[in-house]
């Protein structure tokens, strides 16, 4: 028997074996994917209206009209049917507005930024339950998950309630990566400086993979993670798992975790610093950095001149990181603009606390000192 003869009978004998594969992405286990395959179903069978019909009536042409067949009638001067010319174009424009109707609807109902407004077919949310917001950070090459409400975090894992909605706040370290829980919902990217929704919910209980979707180097491939599905008493029992066993994730942990790495092991944070999301997300974890939100804020005031020609470093923000340093060089940037226009009584500027209090500052106002400027320029 011929090799190719065998390749081709081998391939049908293993092709039965193949159902035991799991399909998760036409068999999820949250009700966002679940409704997204519908929509692949539905959109499915719409096309294949036309499809199947037209490859079924070109090998039927073709078989009817052959040359070896003397009894088929052939017309050379026919060039034009009313009848055939409205099944060719009323068919494919009524599935195209059916297409149509079904995306645009699906499109606003499925968005990633949409509040949840069911947990399942026939089940609405109710008034009780309280979603569970989810900070994600997808770093090199491996992802960070916080979680604001228990102050605790993880590596590479992450774990829900069952049918309690998930708000997932999504941002990126250094490049452009892609979120992906098949069997929750469709994957959303996440980019540096950038913060990215998804709502979400997990309905059956299990482990489920997530990666990224998103080329991002020489780890990608390696850039998995478990999502656990939970009862109550199970989600409980791993967040006091976390507190117990995790060590303490703060801002200079996270610049050493930060740096790149592979096939990193699940790792639990009994306690997670104050606002290092906010910080990862401005880009700001380093002191020396420049937050993104301030540098918006001059922007917003009209620029800060000659004294914010520092601000240049912060477009530098990786290549310390690069170099395998964790701090940068430390020099002075354009924090804030005293106007008298943003006079308070007196003519005295008062500087926020959370900005007066988290730095020391250089020039001629110094920390407490800063209610008697009039004006001028803040360097951090």
């Amino acid at each position: 028997m011929h090799p190719k003869t065998v390749g081709r009978l081998f391939a049908f004998v293993v092709l039965p074996l193949m159902s035991g594969c799991n399909m998760v992405v036409m068999s999820p286990s949250g009700d966002i994917a679940r409704q997204q395959a519908d929509l692949i179903l539905v959109s499915t069978a719409l096309m294949l209206i036309i499809i199947v019909p037209v490859i079924f009536l070109t090998l039927f042409f073709a078989w009817k009209y052959r040359q070896s067949n003397t009894e088929a009638h052939y017309d050379p001067e026919w060039s034009h049917s009313t009848r055939l010319e409205v099944v060719i174009w009323s068919a494919p424009l009524a599935i195209i507005i059916a297409l149509g109707a079904i995306t645009w609807m699906s499109t606003h109902k499925l968005d990633p930024y949409r509040p949840l407004d069911r947990i399942g077919a026939d089940r609405p949310i109710a008034a009780n339950v309280k979603p569970l917001t989810v900070e994600v950070v997808a770093l090199d090459w491996k992802w960070l998950f916080i979680y604001p409400e228990y102050g605790i975090a993880s590596l590479n894992e992450m774990a829900a309630p069952l049918d309690v909605p998930i708000n997932f706040k999504i941002t990126a370290s250094s490049v452009m990566n892609s979120f992906y829980i098949p069997a929750l919902a469709g994957q959303i990217y996440a980019m540096p400086g950038m913060e990215t929704r998804l709502h979400a919910v997990i309905n059956k209980p299990g482990d489920y993979e997530g990666l990224s979707t998103n080329f991002s180097g020489r780890g990608f491939s390696h850039m998995r993670f478990t999502f656990k599905g939970l009862d109550k008493t199970g989600f409980d029992a791993w967040v006091a798992s976390v507190r117990q066993k995790g060590t303490s994730l703060t801002r200079t942990a996270y610049q050493e975790l930060e740096q790149p790495s592979e096939k990193e092991p699940v790792r639990y944070y009994s306690a997670v610093d104050g606002g290092l999301y906010d910080a990862i997300l401005n880009m700001c974890v380093d002191p020396s950095k420049m937050c993104m939100k301030e540098m918006a804020m001059i922007d917003a005031g009209g620029g800060g001149g000659k004294e914010s020609a520092n601000t240049v470093l912060r477009l530098t923000y990786d290549r310390e990181r690069k170099w395998g340093a964790i701090n940068g060089q430390s020099r002075p940037f354009l924090l804030s603009q005293c106007t008298p226009e943003g006079a308070g009584p007196g003519g005295s500027v008062v500087l926020p606390p959370q900005s007066r209090s988290s730095f020391p500052f250089l020039g001629k106002a110094k920390n407490d000192d800063l209610s008697q400027v009039s004006s001028g320029t803040i360097l951090r």
